[in-house]
């Protein structure tokens, strides 16, 4: 059977490989007779061909967290390798201090099909939940050029920035979504729980109740009653909405919406813009053909207009005319940006320069993300002020009017 061992050799150097034995026994016979000391025998090559004939398991956790795990392997194995680590023996060790899960199930079965002789580029082809078409191309190109560390190094750097950017936009929506649930929390708690208890001693003093009032009442007294179809109608409308985003057609009407809307406008171009130019400035200065970069990067465009603007500069390079004739001819990318790819596709360095830019425009986003969120935040305050006081003055005028009454 085929075995997996660590060991040490009279120079204290670590070991690790496979052999053929009855069993771990045999095996640590034949390598105490080879001059090595074991320290670990296992049968985890069966183990892993038996993951493999029944297919990698499906990757868990949001995108971020795949991000974050291939940033951490990126610049691990970016250390490992340039101190002359092999890469086999990188993996591994990079394997051995994960935790359990599919992110470790999908480095052994990378690491196993490298021990068999394919190139890492192709063996991180079956995981492309955790490595896409960037991130294999990049590889490829380190492989073939000899020059995996650099690659490493860059697609780590890529990706850091990546998480950079969802981190802001996350952090800086978390806030003011809390807000929201907290009032929409604080709204459920009065209509179901606190107008109520007013309503029915309302009713037993008879008292004349304002409009805003009685509309409270009726619609807490609504809600009391038809509570289940309020439920029912929420997961219909959270199961229609799965269904509605679904469609192509929907991704494009959403597309076009974001790029039209006053304030979300600016954004959406930014992010888009910088996304485009990180990732083809990253594959250029890879040394990747300028074909092959323009498809790889309009497969990491989400936004279908701007995917759309990429098809066209891939167009346009088939022609023979540079990229920045594309970029010109649209209102997506700034005139700006235009101008600066097409200085530096006349200059030879349009892969540097297409990485200043989107450093820049990731500083320009952050700035532009955080003033939106210092203004959205004391709206929301403002409002959810507005709608308890409003809520407060209803319940306790009567009891003012009827206070006032008793006293004449």
């Amino acid at each position: 059977m085929r075995l997996a061992y660590v060991a040490f050799d009279r120079s204290g150097r670590r070991v690790t490989d496979t052999i053929d034995a009855a069993g771990a026994g045999a095996a640590a016979e034949i390598l105490r007779r080879q001059g090595l000391f074991v320290t670990e025998v296992t049968a985890q090559a069966e183990a892993q061909r038996a993951r493999q004939a029944a297919g990698p398991r499906k990757a868990r956790g949001s995108r971020s967290r795949r991000l974050k795990d291939l940033a951490i392997l990126a610049r691990q194995l970016h250390a490992l390798v340039s101190c002359g680590t092999p890469l086999v023996q990188a993996l591994t060790a990079l394997e051995r201090q994960t935790k359990r899960g599919p992110w470790r199930d999908c480095l052994g079965d990378v690491r196993a099909k490298v021990e068999e002789g394919l190139p890492m580029s192709v063996a991180i082809d079956g995981h492309p939940a955790y490595f896409d078409s960037v991130c294999r191309s990049l590889i490829a190109a380190g492989e073939s050029s000899g020059t995996l560390p650099a690659m490493l190094d860059r697609l780590a750097a890529m990706t850091r920035k990546e998480v950079h950017v969802r981190s802001a936009i996350t952090g800086a929506m978390a806030y003011p979504t809390l807000l929201l649930v907290v009032a929409a929390a604080v709204m459920a708690v009065m209509l179901i729980v606190v107008i109520p208890k007013f309503g029915d001693l309302f009713t037993s003093l008879h008292v004349a109740l304002p409009p805003t009032t009685a509309m409270l009442v009726a619609l807490s007294g609504w809600l009391e009653a038809w509570w289940w179809a309020v439920v029912v109608s929420v997961v219909a409308l959270v199961v229609g909405l799965k269904v509605v985003l679904a469609r192509a057609a929907t991704h494009r009407a959403i597309d076009t919406l974001l790029l039209r809307l006053p304030v979300v406008s600016p954004l959406t171009r930014g992010f888009a813009t910088a996304r485009i130019a990180r990732v083809l400035g990253v594959l250029i200065e890879s040394h990747v053909n300028i074909l092959e970069a323009l498809n790889l990067t309009r497969a990491a465009v989400s936004n279908h207009h701007y995917a759309d603007l990429v098809s066209r500069a891939e167009a346009a390079v088939t022609r023979g005319q540079p990229i920045s004739t594309a970029f010109s001819e649209t209102d997506l990318v700034p005139p700006s940006i235009a101008e600066a790819v097409r200085s530096g596709e006349q200059s030879g360095q349009v892969g540097r320069l297409l990485l200043n830019v989107a450093d820049f425009l990731d500083e320009e986003n952050e700035v532009v993300l955080r003033s939106l969120t210092s203004i959205i935040e004391p709206v929301i305050l403002i409002f959810m002020g507005l709608v308890v006081g409003l809520v407060a003055v209803s319940m306790f005028l009567p009891l003012f009017d009827l206070t006032a009454m008793t006293q004449k």
